[in-house]
């Protein structure tokens, strides 16, 4: 009947059928990846960097009023 050569040559063709059908997707996919690797490869050596200022963004920082007593702090009345 069919031996195992035969079997493995069956095998790889039915695989390589198959295969065909998920090619866009799995290249796609692999184009997305390749592309968060380079950029956080880029980022991890920015951060390595130093002298260089970190903007992180949508963070407000209140300056605290060097003169407690000048009274321009909203400070609750009664």
């Amino acid at each position: 009947m069919f031996g195992l050569s035969e079997l493995a040559i069956i095998l790889i063709v039915v695989a390589a059928v198959l295969a065909i059908k998920k090619l866009p997707e799995l290249t796609r996919s692999a184009g997305k990846s390749a592309r968060i690797l380079k950029s956080e490869a880029r980022a991890a050596r920015d951060a390595d960097e130093p002298g260089t200022p970190r903007v992180i963004q949508g963070e407000a920082v209140r300056r605290e009023d060097p003169d407690p007593g000048t009274g321009t702090q909203d400070t609750p009345r009664g």
